[in-house]
């Protein structure tokens, strides 16, 4: 609906890949609703994935031994993480829904946005113990896993060589974002998009789409490990 703010998390080298046009069209057709649509592209911004020093300006809380948790959690509230961190963390802290669109590899995020979330998910901003889980500091936010896989969709399910696809999603969504209170939509999988015909592909592209049309009347799931593995 007009006047919702979305953050695409984008994790793919070339635009004219499969990611890429998922991107595209979550930019396109978000837009048409009227919602307002900001894209970090970590490999167009050169995203530096390193959790380190370099993420705080200025003097550390403890300059003896140096604990990146401890200091990036003093530094958020000093108000002195590096700047590209706060740049980020300012998106999340504005959107409504955040997408993130990514290749699967080896079983998880690459590991541009793997350092995107050790890099801006960060104790005081995103959780505080004990507010995590459903009290985590993310809770009013939505979050949707976009991502396109090497294996087929019969690879990927219960009893199959590479196990249930949602068993690789309890790390993701549910140790990193559903940790800092965000609920999760139904992820969407795009199975094994190079070993099919461009038709195939375009069908691909065109059920996103209408997905994106009803998105915002879609219930989020059971946050629980009954969802990950019943």
């Amino acid at each position: 609906p007009p006047g919702k703010k979305v953050l695409i998390v984008y994790a793919h080298q070339e635009p004219k890949s499969m990611n890429g046009s998922l991107k595209r069209v979550a930019v396109e057709e978000l837009s048409k609703q009227g919602c307002s649509v900001t894209v970090s592209d970590l490999y167009a911004m050169q995203f530096e994935p390193r959790a380190t020093r370099n993420d705080i300006v200025g003097c550390l809380h403890n300059s003896e031994e140096f604990n990146y948790g401890v200091e990036t959690w003093e530094a958020y509230k000093r108000g002195s993480l590096s700047s590209d961190v706060l740049e980020e963390q300012k998106k999340v802290q504005e959107a409504d829904l955040l997408i993130f669109q990514f290749p699967l590899y080896w079983f998880s995020m690459p590991a541009i946005m793997k350092g995107w979330m050790d890099r801006v998910l960060i104790q005081g901003f995103a959780y505080d113990f004990p507010k995590c889980y459903d009290s985590g500091l993310l809770k009013n936010k939505l979050a949707l896993f976009s991502f396109t896989t090497g294996g087929t969709r019969e690879m990927y399910a219960k009893g199959s060589i590479n196990g249930d696809i949602r068993y690789l999603l309890w790390p993701m969504q549910h140790g990193i974002m559903h940790f800092c209170g965000v609920k999760f939509l139904e992820p969407h999988i795009c199975f094994a998009p190079e070993r099919v015909s461009e038709e195939k592909r375009m069908e691909m592209l065109i059920a996103w789409a209408e997905r994106l049309k009803t998105l915002w009347e879609e219930k989020p799931i059971n946050c629980t490990p009954e969802w990950y593995f019943k």
